[in-house]
């Protein structure tokens, strides 16, 4: 029965052939089996360069050759555990690979060689070079011998760094054990290589931020909703009170808001309290927003400015949180006054059906006005087109103490505006701005200063030296009239059409009782009329009668009754569309609106038009209806009576073009005019025409030019 032994007795030594008792106990195959286990570290077995076998040795003999292996497997055993302990030594390592060399063990070499965090040396890859030679390797030595004679200029450690301490040998380079490289760069290559990403992911950057910036300045989805610093420097306003011209009595409500900034102890002596606020209303170009500006100019305190729309943005919140800023501003620097332009942007009615989030800005506006917390030393303007539209809790007293109508300026106000407007011009000797003002009744301060500064550029185009009265009466007839249209190719028979067609509208302007004063008549195209018929008042009107409204629609169809009579009720254009509308409108307000009707009574129909029961209603309509037939009887009465005048008219305009009243009135009379026959279109032969000369319609029954004439 054999015994085993255990590898640490034989790995210690313990069993050894200075033990003869032991060695003949166990037998020779015990022999062979304790030779086959004996061995050291990891690596296994040590095997002996030559079997023992029966035939080749004795007993003796190998009791000898096997004490000196023994003692070589303890030297082994001692030099690994040395090398195991200190792997990161390649002196240790290179002396362990020596004994292994030396016992003839390459393969153990090779394998601990390749084994990753190894330390190595140029004497280790020398014996790795013979370890792989002896195990017939040698194409694979050759390699490792050029790669470490290829390392060996850059130093003595610069042969094991070739190899890779932490990866093994690895020239070749595998999935498990990869070529690990050490790249040596210069400064300049790395501070190249850092720009190559540097400068793209900068200008990346920038767009970027430059986006934002616009998204953030431009748009409305992020924008910020803090408002900014709204005051007004009042030291750079250069507009007085001085400078408002034609409201009065509206300037007079803003400089009693001024005064009491000023001297609060004049008014509050009998108990007078600031008012609240003044709420402009009136017209488009009234000078509602000039009064604001002449306020900030006179009043010495701070003042704050902003636009109804600038309130609401995209987010729920914004509009009542700016109301509060803006507010809170204005309290900081109290006693200080507010002005809001286009206040029905955020003051409109009320609607219950209305979301809450749509109400939360004026909601916040009503507070800070007269809320529970009690505002004093600001004063709040806002200005409106549209006073019907604001909410009735906005215009209380309160809020809004005093609502001051900024209406269309009188012929007074009109000439102190031209007046204004002319300090700046070089005007000529001749110009009388209360004839200019007389005939430019409803028009606005705006308007007027229109007319100053076309007037002004006319004169510059036609190298004038000053502005004469000529150059303001052109830039009156553009404005109230159009602009003229001298390019305009028109035949033979429509320039002649519409000399008869204005020639009848300025018969019955001339002839009718109660009609407004005749101004110009021209068949020159204008806007989107072929030919006009101006009549201005000789003063402003602010109400009008039975008999001028019946006066209307008389020289509104005279048009129409002229074409009539002169070529036929076959033949009659669609140049009267324009008239027929405008003589309606007449009609259907003396019914509705004025009560001017026998059969209707004085009854307003216009308001809740379809609350009324079906029969009045159809009782004002044909009264309408009845109003303009009766109309168009007169007028043709009166057209029949002054068919010469209608002649005579009629020529002088196609010979003329245009005519005052002065010369519409000589030329019917027969009289010569001292004037120059004008063509300014170019005028052409129509290509059909029937028996009577009279241009021929379309096949769809309209005109070239529909809007023939107006009124």
């Amino acid at each position: 029965m054999l015994r085993k032994f255990p590898k640490a007795a034989l790995r210690s030594g313990l069993l050894t052939s200075s033990s003869p008792s032991l060695l003949k106990q166990i037998g020779l195959s015990s022999l062979r089996q304790l030779h086959s286990a004996s061995s050291f570290g990891k690596y296994g077995a040590v095997k002996t360069a030559t079997p023992i076998t029966k035939r080749q040795t004795s007993l003796g003999s190998l009791y000898s050759r096997r004490s000196a292996s023994t003692i070589a497997n303890a030297v082994l055993a001692q030099k690994e555990q040395n090398a195991n302990t200190n792997l990161s030594n390649p002196d240790i390592q290179a002396d362990f690979y020596k004994t292994l060399l030396i016992n003839n063990y390459p393969q153990i070499i090779v394998s601990r060689f390749e084994t990753p965090t190894i330390a190595k040396n140029a004497d280790c890859i020398n014996f790795y070079i013979q370890a792989l030679e002896r195990t017939g390797q040698e194409a694979k030595a050759e390699s490792v011998r050029k790669l470490a004679g290829a390392g060996s200029g850059a130093g003595n450690g610069a042969s094991g760094d070739a190899f890779g301490s932490g990866g093994g040998f690895g020239f070749n380079g595998t999935k498990h054990q990869p070529i690990h490289v050490i790249v040596n760069e210069s400064k300049t290559s790395m501070i190249i290589k850092t720009l190559k990403w540097l400068i793209p992911f900068g200008f990346l950057v920038y767009l970027s931020l430059e986006g934002v910036a616009w998204l953030t300045e431009a748009g409305s989805i992020i924008k910020s909703s803090d408002i900014e610093d709204r005051s007004v420097d009042v030291s750079k306003s250069n507009v007085k009170f001085d400078d408002v011209k034609g409201v009065d009595e509206a300037r007079a409500e803003l400089e009693e808001i001024v005064e009491f900034l000023k001297d609060p102890s004049k008014f509050t002596g009998l108990g007078g309290k600031l008012p609240k606020g003044v709420l402009l209303t009136g017209p488009p170009g009234t000078g509602k927003t000039l009064l604001a500006r002449a306020t900030a100019g006179e009043a010495g305190v701070p003042f704050f400015f902003m636009s109804g729309s600038e309130f609401d943005e995209l987010y729920v919140g914004v509009g009542a949180k700016r109301v509060r800023e803006l507010f809170g501003q204005a309290r900081d620097k109290a006693p200080a006054i507010i002005f809001i332009d286009e206040l029905d942007a955020i003051g409109g009615k009320r609607n219950p059906k209305d979301q809450a989030y749509a109400k939360q800005t004026l909601n916040q506006l009503l507070v800070e006005l007269d809320g529970f917390s009690q505002t004093s030393g600001i004063i709040i303007i806002g200005a409106t087109n549209f006073p019907e539209s604001l909410d009735k809790a906005l215009t209380r007293p309160g809020r809004f103490d005093k609502v001051v109508d900024v209406s269309l300026p009188d012929v007074r106000g009109r000439s102190d505006i031209l007046k204004h407007h002319m300090k700046n011009v070089e005007v000529a000797p001749d110009v009388d701005t209360t004839i200019i003002a007389r005939g430019t009744p409803g028009l606005s301060g705006a308007e007027l200063m229109n007319l100053v500064n076309q007037a002004a550029v006319y004169a510059s185009q036609q190298n004038a030296l000053s502005v004469g009265m000529q150059h303001f009466e052109w830039a009156k007839d553009k404005i109230l009239m159009g602009a003229a249209k001298k390019t305009m190719i028109m035949t033979e028979e429509t320039r002649k059409s519409t000399a008869y067609h204005e020639a009848g509208h300025a018969i019955m302007a001339m002839f009718t009782p109660g009609a407004t004063s005749l101004y110009k008549a021209t068949i020159l195209p204008r806007g989107r009329a072929l030919g006009i018929t101006f009549q201005l008042p000789e003063m402003d009107k602010v109400d009008i009668t039975k008999k001028e409204c019946l006066a209307r629609l008389d020289v509104a169809m005279g048009g129409k009754i002229a074409e009539e009579t002169i070529y036929g009720p076959e033949n009659t254009t669609s140049g009267c569309s324009s008239d027929l509308s405008n003589a309606t409108a007449i009609a259907r307000a003396m019914v509705t609106q004025y009560g001017m009707s026998p059969k209707v009574g004085p009854v307003r129909l216009a308001d809740e038009w379809d609350s009324w029961s079906p029969k009045i209603r159809e009782t004002a309509d044909r009264e309408v209806v009845e109003l303009l037939k009766e109309s168009e009887e007169r007028t043709r009465k009166v057209i029949a009576a002054k068919r010469l005048e209608l002649e005579r008219l009629a020529t002088g305009l196609l010979e003329y073009e245009t005519l005052t009243k002065d010369e519409m009135e000589k030329v019917c009379r027969g009289e010569t005019l001292e004037k120059l026959k004008t063509v300014t279109n170019t005028v052409v032969k129509g290509s059909g025409t029937d028996d009577e000369g009279r241009g021929k319609v379309n096949n769809d029954g309209k005109k070239p030019f529909p809007g023939l004439a107006e009124a």
